[in-house]
């Protein structure tokens, strides 16, 4: 059973509760993934990990803990997330406490298993010195041969299960196999780069006592500076090298509707979803088809103010880290605000954070069908008023959707892709640089404590953000209304949809000095110099 549509097999962590699951999955997959707290029915949605054993993949599973008849309808929805994993897994590996020693509730979950058609493992938790692995002696009495006794928080024994627990797995599906192809092709090339067997690339400098200068404006730099082409061969490489899906993360605030949206995208209830506000605590990532290839939809906890955080529990506070963790590796973020209360400060706060780590950003305006006495111009009026609120967002989508009758959703990962795309657009140095040559004729930079900043040139450095560099004389003084007015107008050229736009001014008579002095240390004379660029550096 391939796994997300990875080709991975599954490996389902299951127990009751409280017998140290998400221990055992964060020693795994060699992070804290999951929330661990000593409370019980802290993991409440399955969670998802990528792991890793003998040069074998998998996706490993964290799900709450196993119970027959909770007495909580959020805890009765985390038996479904629970079974579903059970029934998804090609292998389960139910977690015991070696301390506590067999329960009825072990028994009442070993029963449920032994109906699975996935082989099970038994891991006897928290036996972490000899007695406590003697103890561990009696879940034998369960049934199952392959039963460990482990200390999940320091990782004795997790070795022996995992040598085992990948025999198990079933045979490399088609598109693992094609990855660990891909892998040892770049292995190889790293290696190659690494001892300097690959010849390098050679470009001319201009000729003369002005070799360091850089050319005036409206000039094609393209062969004028080794560094430029470094870059631009570094980001090829970067580019060719990035098989990795899209990420989308779900943010906002509590109970705007970020699980609902994932769930009606889906199709099914993949996270739990309740009226009581956080009920989501971990980030829950999920990998679903779109068109040829596939995204990762990253729903995530609410986000509290600061101030509530820090007198909240510490579930709180992991469940707020984790939603700033999955803005931070994820490519584009996907802001819920609630239709009916509007744009609130919280949610300005939070896309603050989106544009200060240069993720991309799509507003989404969730529960329209809940917003009263609606006209034509109702949505055009509410994105006036956020931009009017918020006005350093005013690059990013806006788009009203309704999780709860489905209306317009997919278009939400429609201009989430978009954005994915915007932000990697690599601008041609020429084109840069007759956009800044118009930019100043049209307006030239302010004069600032005396002094008017000079720009002689421009080029992209990286994408994702996308970011640029100017050269100039006087760069510090390049006042920030001159930086917005350079920044309109490449999104007015290029677009740059939804996408932050990063802007450094350097100063040019450094740039210069530096290159001089490379060209004494080379002792080139009154040669044509020469600078040569070996790959991936």
């Amino acid at each position: 059973m391939a796994g997300q549509g990875t080709g991975l097999p599954i490996v389902a962590i299951v127990g009751r509760p409280n017998v140290g699951k998400s221990t055992l999955f964060n020693r795994i997959v060699g992070e804290r993934a999951a929330i661990v707290e000593d409370r019980a029915r802290t993991t409440r949605d399955r969670m998802y990990g990528d792991a890793e054993w003998n040069s074998r993949r998998f996706l490993l599973v964290d799900t709450g803990g196993l119970e027959i008849a909770p007495d909580d309808p959020i805890e009765a929805k985390v038996q479904v997330q629970a079974r579903l994993a059970i029934a998804e897994a090609d292998v389960i590996v139910l977690v015991v406490d070696a301390i506590t020693g067999l329960t009825p509730a072990d028994r009442e979950a070993a029963d449920l298993l032994r109906v699975a058609k996935a082989p099970v493992f038994v891991a006897a938790n928290k036996a972490d010195n000899a007695a406590r692995e003697l103890d561990a002696a009696e879940f034998w009495e369960l049934g199952w041969e392959r039963t460990f006794a482990i200390a999940a928080s320091h990782g004795r024994g997790v070795a022996d299960l995992l040598d085992e627990l990948v025999l198990a797995l079933p045979p490399e599906s088609p598109a693992e196999l094609a990855r660990k192809t891909r892998q040892a092709e770049a292995d190889e090339f790293a290696a190659d780069v690494a001892a300097g067997r690959l010849e390098p690339f050679v470009v001319d400098e201009p000729e003369g006592d002005d070799a360091g200068d850089e050319p005036e404006l409206g000039l094609d730099i393209d062969d004028a500076s080794g560094d430029v082409e470094a870059a631009k061969w570094d980001a090829m490489l970067a580019a060719a090298s990035d098989d990795e899906p899209p990420a989308i993360a779900f943010v906002g605030r509590q109970n705007v509707g970020k699980s609902s949206l994932l769930n009606a995208l889906l199709g099914e209830e993949r996270t739990i979803v309740s009226d009581v506000p956080g009920t989501t605590r971990d980030a829950i990532d999920t990998r679903v088809a779109w068109g040829r290839s596939e995204v990762v939809l990253i729903d995530t906890a609410g986000i509290k103010k600061r101030g509530k955080v820090a007198s909240g529990s510490a579930a709180d506070r992991f469940s707020t880290l984790r939603s700033l963790r999955a803005i931070s590796r994820a490519d584009v973020a996907v802001l819920l605000i609630d239709g009916v209360d509007g744009l609130t400060a919280q949610d300005a706060h939070i896309a603050g954070y989106v544009v200060e780590e240069g993720r991309g950003l799509v507003i989404a305006v969730n529960k329209w069908d809940a917003v009263e006495d609606k006209q034509g111009s109702t949505f055009d009026q509410y994105v006036e008023w956020i931009r009017h609120e918020a006005p350093f967002l005013d690059f990013a989508p806006v788009v009203s959707i309704s999780a709860k009758t489905g209306q317009r959703i997919h278009r939400v990962l429609e201009l989430a892709v978009d954005v994915w795309a915007e932000r990697r657009k690599r601008v041609p140095t020429g084109e840069l640089n007759r956009l800044l040559t118009t930019a100043s004729d049209r307006q030239q930079p302010p004069v600032v404590k005396g002094k008017r900043p000079k720009l002689f040139y421009a080029t992209q450095a990286s994408v994702a953000p996308p970011t640029f560099v100017f050269f100039a004389r006087e760069a510090g003084s390049v006042h920030f209304s001159y930086q917005r007015y350079l920044e309109n107008r490449l999104r007015d050229t290029f677009g740059f949809l939804g996408t932050p736009i990063r802007l450094v001014f350097r100063e040019r008579a450094g740039i210069r000095a530096e290159r001089r002095s490379t060209k004494r240390r080379g002792g080139g004379g009154g040669g044509r110099a020469t600078a040569a660029v070996k790959r991936g550096r």
